[in-house]
C-alpha cells in the first residue's frame, strides 16, 4: 500500500513526516502545512534524512512520481505513503473545507444577529413595556391612529425615534388586531455614505425591510441662508407624502415623542404667542386623502435613549453636512430654540415633577371662557363677540 488520501494523512494520529517533493519555488509559494522540502530530483541522495520511526508521506503535484519513491522507500524499510492525488488533492480538500467553513461561519453570524433582534424585540415588550410598548399602543388607542385597511408608511430617518418606531409597529403588527398593512419608507436626501450606511446596518441590525428612495434636497436647501432647516423639513415631509401615496398608502407616520410636544408648546408660546400642540394626528392639506399620525406621542424621550443604551444601538443625528449645529434638525442642538427650550424643561423639572405632565394636558384643558380669543377652521374669535 504506497498511497493514503489526504483525509488519512490530516487524521494520522501519530507524528508525520511530510516530505514536499515538488520544485522549491512551488514549495515556497504554498505547501502542506508542516511540510519539509526535498526536491525529488535530491531524494535518493538524502534517504536519511527521513525517519524510520515515523510514517513518511511524500507530495508531489499529483501522486505519480510521490507513488513510486514511496514503493522503494517501503522496500528499503522505511514506512512511506504516496498522498493520492498529490498535492492537488490537498488544494481541493482545503478549498472544500474553507468554502465549508464559511458556510458556517456565515451561518453562525446570521444566527447571531437573528438572536441580537429577537432580543432587541423582547425589551420591547418586556424590559420597556411599561414606558414604551403601553404608552405607544394607548396613543394609538386613544387617539384613533390606526383603522382596519390602512396602509401605513412608517418614515424613518435613522434616528433612534424612527427606528424605536418601526420596531413598534412590527410588534403591533405580529401581536395587534388591527387589519392594516405597513411600509417601512426611508427617503435619502443626500446623506454622506458614512450615515446612509448606518442606516441600512441599523435596518439589518433590527431586521426592518426598509424601501429607500432619493432625493436632492440637500443640494436644493444648500443655498438657503435663512431658516434652511424649516425649509428641509417642508420639503421632505412633502416628498414622503408624496412617495407615500405613491405606494398606496393612506397615511403617514412620523417619530415625534412627548418631550417634541411639550417643547412645541412652550415653543409656541415663548417665540410665537401663541397656545398651540403638536396633533397626534392631523389630515394632509396638500395630498388629498393622507393623513399624519404620531404613535410616539406619548412616549419620553428619555425611556428610548434608556432603550437603545440597553441594546447597545447606534443611530444617526441630524446627518445634515451643512448645518451640522442646527437643533431644529436634531443636530447638535446648540444655540437653537428648541435646545433653549428643553433646557428650560429641564431646569424646571428640578422643581417639579409634574411640569412636564401639566405642559402636555394644559391644551387639553383650555377653557374657552378665559381666553381672549382663539382661531377655528381659520377665523378669529374674540371673547367680545359674546360678552
Amino acid at each position: 500500500m504506497f498511497e493514503k488520501t489526504i483525509e488519512e494523512l490530516i487524521e494520522e494520529k501519530r507524528q508525520a513526516f511530510v516530505v514536499d517533493i515538488r520544485k522549491e519555488a512551488d514549495f515556497r509559494k504554498e505547501t502542506y502545512p508542516g511540510a519539509r522540502h526535498i526536491c525529488w530530483e535530491e531524494l535518493a541522495g538524502r534517504r536519511g534524512e527521513l525517519p524510520k520511526d515515523q510514517p513518511v508521506y511524500l507530495i508531489c503535484y499529483t501522486g505519480e512520481t510521490s507513488g513510486e519513491f514511496a514503493a522503494e522507500l517501503q522496500e528499503a524499510g522505511y514506512e512511506a505513503y504516496s498522498l493520492a492525488g498529490g498535492y492537488r488533492s490537498y488544494l481541493r480538500y482545503h478549498l472544500l473545507h474553507s468554502m465549508e467553513e464559511m458556510e458556517r461561519a456565515d451561518v453562525a453570524a446570521e444566527q447571531k444577529k437573528q438572536e441580537r433582534c429577537r432580543e432587541i424585540e423582547r425589551s420591547i415588550v418586556k424590559k420597556f413595556r411599561k414606558d414604551i410598548w403601553r404608552k405607544f399602543t394607548k396613543a394609538i388607542n386613544e387617539y384613533e391612529l390606526i383603522s382596519d385597511g390602512d396602509k401605513i408608511a412608517v418614515c424613518i430617518s435613522g434616528g433612534k425615534d424612527s427606528m424605536l418606531m418601526a420596531k413598534l409597529f412590527q410588534e403591533l403588527e405580529r401581536h395587534g388586531k388591527k387589519n392594516f398593512e405597513v411600509v417601512y419608507l426611508v427617503m435619502n436626501p443626500g446623506y454622506n455614505e458614512l450615515n446612509y450606511q448606518t442606516i441600512c446596518n441599523n435596518a439589518k441590525i433590527l431586521d426592518v425591510p426598509i424601501t429607500v428612495f432619493e432625493s436632492e434636497i440637500f443640494d436644493i436647501v444648500a443655498g438657503e441662508e435663512e431658516s434652511p432647516c424649516y425649509l428641509c423639513a417642508r420639503m421632505r415631509r412633502g416628498h414622503l407624502y408624496s412617495k407615500a401615496k405613491e405606494l398606496g398608502c393612506n397615511k403617514i407616520a412620523l417619530g415625534h415623542h412627548f418631550d417634541d410636544v411639550i417643547e412645541t408648546i412652550l415653543m409656541g408660546m415663548l417665540y410665537g404667542a401663541q397656545v398651540q400642540t403638536m396633533m397626534p394626528k392631523l389630515h394632509s392639506t396638500n395630498f388629498e386623502g393622507m393623513e399624519l399620525i404620531r404613535p410616539l406621542y406619548l412616549v419620553r424621550e428619555e425611556d428610548i435613549i434608556h432603550w437603545m443604551n440597553y441594546n447597545d444601538l447606534h443611530f444617526i443625528q441630524c446627518a445634515c453636512r451643512f448645518t451640522e449645529s442646527c437643533a431644529s434638525c436634531g443636530g447638535t442642538e446648540k444655540g437653537s430654540k428648541r435646545a433653549e427650550v428643553k433646557e428650560l424643561i429641564r431646569e424646571l423639572r428640578k422643581k417639579s415633577p409634574y411640569i412636564e405632565m401639566n405642559i402636555f394636558r394644559s391644551v387639553e384643558n383650555v377653557n374657552l371662557e378665559t381666553v381672549i380669543g382663539y382661531k377655528c377652521q381659520g377665523k378669529h374669535h374674540h371673547f367680545l363677540d359674546t360678552y
